[in-house]
């Protein structure tokens, strides 16, 4: 039996067909969860912060200093060295 970590609702899967890395959703909190390991099953909260911050910084958005991340001053160096 599983358990969501955030409100220990059970969550109906079969452990046997879980793999590491997939994600679930607790049906009764509707958080997502990863499966960070398999035996026994082990689940991580996804939390929704987080993955905000890692979208903004592949998309090489302007911080709040202003200057531009460093994914974005990547991209432009390369097509700069193409032309």
């Amino acid at each position: 039996m599983i358990r969501c970590p955030e409100c220990a609702a059970e969550i109906d899967v079969d452990e046997d067909e879980v793999e590491e890395g997939e994600i679930l959703s607790c049906p009764e909190c509707e958080v997502e969860l990863e499966v960070v390991q398999v035996h026994p099953v082990h689940l991580n909260v996804i939390s929704d912060d987080d993955d905000e911050d890692e979208e903004d910084e592949e998309e090489g958005e302007v911080g709040t200093n202003g200057d531009m991340g460093k994914k974005a001053e990547e991209d432009e160096e390369e097509e700069e060295e193409e032309k």
